[in-house]
């Protein structure tokens, strides 16, 4: 949520930073008129409450002098009548300014790119291990090189068909070695960013309305979210949704910010507007594991550990020896409550393309005002704290990589150094017998 007061002020530089994503200037005029209506009405009401008082002294002096109060009492039931009514009018336009400012998406950062969508996002950087001469082989030359769906079915550890026959299209079964690679994993994912000083958690998966508002899910996504039917309750997007709102309606003392957490869930997705898109394979699912990191920092703090951020996400690519690039999204391709957002994407080398695998965002105070997170500042003065999140990383996609990164001529797929000691020190995934 914005800061109305901020854009009472700036209403020019707001217009022309929230048109950059996609907002109509006269959306915030009618925004802006609705507000001073509101505000109007607020002294309106105040100064007939003063006039009430005022006429019930006179009404309880009269008593007391054995005078006539019919006038005054008219006057009283004419003044409590109109406070009703403007009072109804304040409810009202109460609604329309929250449902107007609730569908607003967050300001990007003053130095994100400007620009429609993903065309206008810019490459920052890029790691490749074949500078090292650790990465398997240069497979965009082979012949032989096939898709990490086609690999795992190969092989009897990914089962799509049983996945559509007893759930439906984009649903799977790990199976065998397929189910102990993802444990590893995120097991692998864990323990490095609780080495990085991220307090793990284990989630809820299902959350009410107001914690999927307070990360900024609703009311603009409902559509895509997977709900549950006649409570007012969601099967979680992401971890960022339970792990941020953990704080909601709280303060924090200052002497604890930076806090981070980190948390594997199963995270559920409609994924109702990407038909035809990416839809073979593990890249999207309609129900994914995905190892989420999230942070809570003072305003000063939140782009340095945005970069720290991002830098952990990176941290889990290059120890399992896969090629990605970081890219920095533009206006009109980040997620509604960012403020600033990279973007990590893994080379898959069968379709010769970047993927994306983690997003990581500030949000600013976005979310905290959404959600009421306080902390005190140096002046003892109550403050919103900066809300950080970032996949750390989605697991499927991270083993659609592994798969095929490290694939081999015979059909086998060597697994990475880091993960051998969660798999019992095997070295590679054989094809095994179809069941």
């Amino acid at each position: 949520m914005l800061d109305i007061r901020y854009m009472r002020k700036n209403s020019a530089e707001v217009k022309q930073r929230l048109e950059y994503r996609g907002v109509n200037p006269e959306t915030i005029d009618e925004l802006l008129e609705l507000d001073q209506k509101r505000r109007d009405l607020i002294q309106k009401v105040e100064s007939l409450k003063a006039q009430r008082n005022d006429v019930s002294d006179k009404i309880a002096f009269a008593k007391r002098q054995k005078e006539d109060a019919s006038d005054a009492i008219l006057q009283m039931k004419q003044v409590g009548a109109d406070i009703k009514s403007f009072d109804n009018e304040q409810t009202l336009l109460d609604e329309q300014v929250r449902e107007i400012a609730a569908h607003l998406p967050n300001m990007a950062a003053v130095d994100v790119p400007v620009g429609p969508d993903e065309s206008a996002n810019v490459e920052q950087r890029k790691w490749d291990p074949e500078e090292y001469g650790s990465r398997p082989h240069a497979l965009e030359e082979a012949s032989w090189v096939k898709a990490h769906y086609e690999i795992g079915e190969n092989l009897g550890i990914l089962d799509f068909k049983r996945g559509a026959k007893v759930s439906g299209a984009r649903f799977l079964y790990y199976v065998g070695d397929g189910a102990r690679l993802e444990r590893a994993v995120y097991n692998f994912m864990l323990d490095e960013h609780r080495q990085e000083g991220y307090t793990e958690m284990i989630t809820p998966i299902v959350v009410n309305d107001s914690a999927m508002f307070g990360t900024g899910q609703y009311p603009k996504f409902q559509d895509d979210a997977y709900r549950v039917e006649g409570l007012n309750q969601t099967y979680i997007p992401t971890a960022e949704v339970p792990l941020t709102n953990y704080y909601s309606g709280e303060e924090l003392p200052s002497e604890d910010l930076p806090i981070k957490f980190t948390a594997l869930s199963p995270s559920f997705r409609k994924e109702a507007g990407s038909a035809g898109k990416d839809t073979r394979g593990l890249i999207r699912l309609h129900q994914f594991n995905k190892v989420e990191m999230v942070k809570f920092t003072k305003p000063e703090d939140s782009y340095e550990e945005l970069e720290k951020m991002t830098l952990d996400a990176e941290n889990i690519l290059q120890k399992l020896n896969l090629p990605y690039h970081v890219i920095v999204l533009s206006t009109g391709d980040m997620g509604f409550s960012a403020a600033k957002t990279y973007d990590i994407e893994v080379w898959m080398p069968q379709q010769n393309v970047y993927r994306e695998i983690s997003s990581v965002s500030n949000t600013e105070d976005f979310q905290a005002r959404r959600m009421h997170i306080t902390y005190r500042d140096a002046d003892n003065k109550l403050q919103l704290v900066h809300t950080l999140n970032g996949s750390g990383l989605a697991v499927g996609r991270t083993v659609a990589a592994i798969l095929e990164n490290y694939q081999n001529e015979d059909g086998s797929v060597t697994i990475p150094e880091v993960l051998r000691p969660y798999l019992g020190g095997q070295e590679k995934l054989e094809p095994t017998p179809h069941h």
